[in-house]
């Protein structure tokens, strides 16, 4: 490997050589991985060393012989938690669909309200602004669709599945 050029023409003795320190090609090449990592943070200084094919296979003994302190803190188990449980997809445009089908039947300025509040963001008085109106007539529209709302999925969660 020279200063000038990227460390893969010298990877394959790099390998090598770590391969034969380690006498375990998977623990080679997480070696190499992190060697090459170090070295790719030194960006512009790389230029300034004199012999990159030295210098970095020192940085490989080096990495070889920390190797152990570093995994020491960290225990591998031989059985991965399970990840959280993700809601499928299907499940989430169907509340979705449901949820659209339930404001178009709410009346158009309640609607309006419950959009500018929860999709756009917006505070009562922004809404107020925006739909002409009070910010207390606001409060009111919101409260009346949500009550609607509400009343809906309690009627949906009373049905037999």
């Amino acid at each position: 490997m020279d200063s000038t050029s990227s460390p893969e023409p010298g990877l394959r003795p790099l390998l090598q050589f770590t391969r034969a320190l380690t006498g375990d090609r998977g623990l080679a090449e997480d070696v190499v991985q992190e060697v090459l990592i170090r070295l790719h943070a030194r960006g512009d200084r790389i230029s300034d060393i004199d012999h990159l094919g030295a210098y970095v296979r020192r940085m490989a003994v080096n990495e070889y012989l920390s190797w152990g302190r570093k995994w020491f803190r960290q225990r591998p188990t031989p059985v991965l938690p399970e990840p959280p449980p993700q809601s499928d997809h299907a499940d989430r445009h169907a509340e979705h669909d449901w949820l659209r089908t339930e404001l178009a039947g709410l009346p158009r300025r309640q609607r309006a309200v419950l959009v500018l509040r929860y999709y756009a963001g917006l505070t009562d008085a922004e809404i107020a602004d925006e739909l002409g109106c009070s910010a207390a007539t606001v409060r009111s529209h919101a409260s009346r669709a949500l009550a609607t709302l509400r009343i809906e999925i309690t009627r949906l969660q009373e049905l037999p599945t």
